[in-house]
């Protein structure tokens, strides 16, 4: 064993012997450590014995480490700049006189350094990327205009707008958050941001806080997201503080508004709105599955439509005689409100289009779901049953007797719903097709009558 004070002169001088695969040049005042020189390289390495096995460990190239540590300051304020191969390897021995594997600490120690590393990435990456695992996981368990919801929400904005006023296109309203790495997405920044989105668009900002809360929530379930979440970026109680209250909207449309309101509807250019928000009211269907209707969920022989219920995944509902003359006249593709640019696709929600529609008519405030809550209440008039109404709905029944005792037939609802379509359409003054479906109301109520 080649044994001799290491100086970067006897380090530069040492080399490999020809034939032989590798060597060794131990120093003194550290006996466990020595250079060791390949054909290719030459490192310090470290050797001892811990429980009668000799170990080694390569401490580092001789380029890249120095034989002697290099201190900065002195007495309390000296610190090391750069660790020596003596103090390693003088560590390294003082680890295994406690028993320690050098190896196995090394070992730990990088792994401690890549978790570290890769922390930093991750806290360097923007909520987006989760963003984009949560809605490709959860996409499946939802409709299409849910969808849409959390697609607007992120988007980046900035395009030129293609209809209506003249401008670019703003940023979803969690674009903001969703920029930021999810470990910044804390109580305080959601807090401001609901504060901000509050006084400018309180709804929105309410249903957009859901959507954070959900997608939060999820994130901290999840193995690649936990360590970054802030669980209570969205449960704080000073976060709450800000919310908007929730109102429950009461627009809907009153009797005498009925006229102006069909005037204008059935005058817009577009026929295919028209017919949309006209069978809107007359079905009562939510929003989102009526745009949603397919021609395959026509059956013009039994007359009935099948909607995509959000209740209950689907629902049968009668196909009344305006309703089915209305939508007669539409042209046959997939959808049957389909795109007035691209039939092969549905159209956009006609929310702007209503609004203008119910500005030249005198009336205020009236949302497409306020077409859904007017045939509800406007049903009243015809004294039609509740169930009945909330059955045509998709509304879930409120009583044991509705849910368990209560199955009604196709053919009864629809001669309910003809009835409540009809008043409607004398009320608005609109001309009705010509039908034999009048229903046999007065029967009824006699039979009712006489079997009390």
């Amino acid at each position: 064993m080649q044994r001799e004070r290491l100086t970067p002169e006897r380090i530069r001088a040492f080399t490999c012997p020809d034939g032989v695969k590798q060597a060794f040049l131990w120093d003194t005042e550290a006996p466990r450590l020595a250079v060791r020189a390949t054909a290719g390289a030459k490192s310090f390495i470290f050797e001892s014995k811990l429980n009668r096995q000799t170990i080694r460990v390569t401490i580092g190239n001789v380029k890249a480490w120095v034989l002697e540590s290099v201190w900065e300051g002195k007495g309390a304020e000296r610190r090391e700049l750069q660790r020596g191969a003596r103090e390693e390897a003088n560590r390294m021995q003082a680890l295994v006189d406690q028993g320690i594997d050098p190896r196995q600490e090394k070992a730990e120690r990088a792994t401690t350094a890549a978790a570290k590393r890769d922390q930093v990435q991750r806290d360097k990456t923007s909520a987006l990327v989760a963003w984009a695992d949560y809605i490709e996981a959860r996409r499946h368990q939802w409709q299409e205009l849910h969808l849409k919801a959390h697609i607007d929400a992120a988007k980046t904005g900035g395009e030129d707008r293609t209809r209506g006023k003249k401008g670019k296109i703003a940023p979803g309203i969690l674009r903001p958050l969703l920029t930021l790495p999810l470990a910044q997405i804390t109580a305080t920044r959601v807090q401001a941001w609901l504060k901000d989105e509050a006084s400018r668009r309180p709804t929105r900002a309410r249903g957009a806080y859901v959507i954070l809360r959900a997608f939060i929530n999820w994130c901290a379930y999840q193995p690649d997201y936990s360590g970054q979440v802030q669980p209570d970026a969205c449960a704080a109680q000073m976060t709450r503080q800000e919310l908007p209250p929730k109102r429950a909207k009461k627009d809907s449309l009153l009797r005498e508004q009925l006229p102006a309101w069909f005037d204008n509807v059935r005058n817009l250019k577009s026929p295919v709105c028209a017919a949309y928000l006209q069978c809107l009211l007359l079905t009562g269907a939510r929003p989102g599955e009526l745009i949603l209707l397919k021609w395959i969920d026509v059956d013009m022989r039994w007359n009935s439509l099948t909607l995509r219920d959000k209740i209950e995944g689907e629902r049968i509902i009668p196909l009344t005689p305006y309703v089915r003359s209305v939508i007669a006249t539409l042209p046959r593709g997939e959808w049957v409100f389909a795109s007035p640019r691209d039939p092969d696709k549905r159209m956009s929600d006609p929310n702007a289009t209503h609004d203008r529609a119910c500005e030249r008519a005198g009336i205020e405030a009236l949302t497409l779901h306020g077409l859904r809550r007017s045939f509800g209440s406007l049903s009243e008039w015809v004294e039609s049953p509740a169930g009945v109404v909330a059955q045509i709905q998709g509304h879930k029944p409120s009583a044991t007797a509705e849910k368990h005792y209560r199955v009604r037939p196709l053919d009864l609802l629809r001669m309910w719903h003809t009835r409540i379509e009809t008043w409607i359409l004398e009320q608005a003054g609109v001309a009705l097709p010509a039908t034999d479906q009048e229903p046999p109301l007065r029967l009824i109520r006699s039979n009712t009558a006489a079997s009390r």
